[in-house]
Parts: structure tokens; C-alpha cells; sequence
């Protein structure tokens, strides 16, 4: 307990001082036609997740020299270049590449490239990507990134607790308390501070890994679904964009959580709390389940789109979206 009692201790010194380098070196998020806020706010407060690894790292430098190099080498590669594309916009193909390398060092810390065939490894690549570019979509309103990762950490710490140890546990922990004092920052109606791409990246990457070490353990795919709400909300929007043939490419403001936000100016820290509430429901569901993942996949999936079809509608409608 005083261990952790520590590490919160350092979070909260290592974001006061980043404060204060972002504040003299002006690392400002200034609103723009998607934003869903309307203040300047300090960018790049996810440099916390980060700085949870390299405390981990220290606690635990035998662990890490032995097993999870890997997997930090990844973490700091892809959280490096998302803070420097947080500061000056980067090409897409150098962010692509070192996404790409820090996906391959990923895989090779989860066992995939062992445990799966040759064949499988593209999908794997596919996934991940688009699974660490939903993560920074969906990172668009006060308290969503921290309290949506905080339900996914905590119930794989549940997981490896009671029902099957895949890692180290203080590797699920350190994150938790990252995303914890994260939110005391940013659980705000007035943000101190917005997770940046450096946040949204980094504890994205965190949660992806634990959930593909967890998989490769165990070969219970379903767990995938731990990130169902941000998997319908963004394949969803996707799709919507595509057939109205806009860019998908392009940033937009056609997610339910913008529309909820910015039309009907519903407060950001509800909107994130549901979110979480509603996963965390699905993941108490998924987690007591025996069912297998096609036996699953339309219990969750189906009233989940019926319901944000609905909402996205009704919006549309009321809106002239």
C-alpha cells in the first residue's frame, strides 16, 4: 500500500511539473470546428502514462529486462511521436511507421507471433491500429480516455486476480493509478488539463496489450469485447460516413458523443460516466458469461447499435444533421 501510496505521490509531481513545462512552452489545445469544448487547455496531460511505465520500470527492473522491454520500447516509441505530433503535426507516414513498429514490438511481447500463424499477424496488425485510432476518435470530451480506460484496467485486474493471472499484477495497477490521478485533472466541468494524443495513444496501447496478452493466454477471444462500446460507436460512425461519402479520413464531429455534446450541450463528465457505466455492465456480463464469442457478439452488439441508432436519429433528426 505505501508503495502505491508513493507512485500516486509522483504522478501527481510529475503532472504538476509538466504544468508548468506546458504552460511556459505554450503545449495549449486550442478549439476548432470538432472541438467539443471551448476554452484553451493545457494538451498533453496523457504524458502520464507514460511516466507510470517508467515508474513501473523502476520498481520492477528485472521484470522489465526479462519480459516487458518489449512492450516498453513500444509504449515510449509511439507515446514519443504522438507528443511531438501533439506540439507540431507530424506526416501521416512517419506516425504510421513507428505505430507499425510499435505494433510489432507489442506482438512480440503478447506471444503472437508464436502462438499465431503467419496468416493472422496483417489482421493483427489491422486490429490493433485501428483499435489505438478509436482510442484517440473517442478522446474528445472531458473524462471519456481516463474513466472509459479506468472500467477496462480495473476489470482486467479482476481477471487476473480471480479467474486467471496473465501478468504481473502491478502492471494492470500502474496504469489504474495513472488513469486516476489523469482523471483528477480532467474529470472536470473546466479541464485542467486533455489527455492529448500522447495520452490517448499511451493508455490505448497499455489496455491493447494487456487485452492481447490476456487472449494469447488464454485463446478466449471474447475478450475483445472489453472495448465493445468504443468498437460500435466507431465502426458505426464509420460506416454512417461512408455512405455519405465523406472522408473518413478528415476530422468531423459525427460521433453520438459530439452530437450529445455540442448540439444538445449535455454535460461532457455524463456523457463520459455513461459511457463507462454501460461498459462496465457489458464487462460484468462478459466476464461472468460461459458462453463462446459468436454466442455473445449479438447479445452485446445488437441492442447496443439498436440503441445508438436510435439516439443518432433522433438527434439527426431533431438537429438537421
Amino acid at each position: 500500500m505505501i508503495e502505491y501510496l508513493v507512485i500516486v505521490a509522483a504522478l501527481f509531481i510529475a503532472m504538476l511539473v509538466y504544468f508548468k513545462i506546458a504552460d511556459k512552452y505554450n503545449i495549449i489545445d486550442k478549439p476548432n470546428h470538432r472541438s467539443a469544448h471551448t476554452q484553451i487547455t493545457l494538451r498533453g496531460g496523457g504524458i502520464i502514462f507514460p511516466v507510470a511505465f517508467i515508474i513501473f520500470a523502476v520498481f520492477n527492473f528485472n521484470l522489465i529486462i526479462e519480459e516487458y522491454w518489449s512492450f516498453g520500447l513500444g509504449l515510449l516509441a509511439i507515446c514519443t511521436i504522438s507528443f511531438i505530433d501533439d506540439i507540431k503535426t507530424l506526416s501521416n507516414k512517419i506516425r504510421l511507421a513507428v505505430h507499425l513498429i510499435s505494433v510489432v514490438l507489442l506482438l512480440y511481447f503478447t506471444g503472437a507471433f508464436v502462438l499465431m500463424p503467419f496468416w493472422v499477424w496483417p489482421v493483427l496488425f489491422i486490429l490493433i491500429i485501428g483499435t489505438l485510432n478509436a482510442y484517440n476518435f473517442m478522446d474528445g470530451i472531458n473524462g471519456m480516455t481516463g474513466i472509459y480506460s479506468l472500467v477496462t484496467l480495473s476489470s482486467l485486474a479482476y481477471i487476473n486476480k480471480e479467474i486467471v493471472q496473465f501478468t504481473d499484477h502491478d502492471f494492470i495497477y500502474y496504469p489504474i493509478l495513472a488513469c486516476l490521478v489523469f482523471l483528477f485533472f480532467n474529470f472536470r466541468k473546466k479541464a485542467k488539463c486533455f489527455a492529448g494524443d500522447v495520452g490517448s495513444m499511451g493508455i490505448g496501447f497499455w489496455v491493447i496489450g494487456l487485452i492481447t496478452l490476456l487472449i494469447m493466454k488464454t485463446g478466449e477471444y471474447n475478450y475483445i469485447l472489453l472495448l465493445s462500446i468504443y468498437g460500435v460507436e466507431v465502426v458505426l460512425t464509420i460506416i454512417e460516413r461512408i455512405l455519405l461519402k465523406e472522408n473518413i479520413f478528415e476530422a468531423h464531429r459525427r460521433h453520438l458523443y459530439q452530437l450529445f455534446a455540442n448540439e444538445k450541450k449535455v454535460s461532457h463528465l455524463l456523457i463520459s460516466s455513461t459511457y463507462a457505466f454501460v461498459q462496465l455492465i457489458i464487462n460484468i456480463f462478459l466476464i461472468q458469461s460461459e458462453l463462446p464469442i459468436w454466442g455473445i457478439l449479438p447479445i452485446i452488439f445488437i441492442p447496443t447499435g439498436c440503441l445508438y441508432l436510435g439516439l443518432k436519429l433522433s438527434l439527426k433528426k431533431k438537429y438537421s444533421l
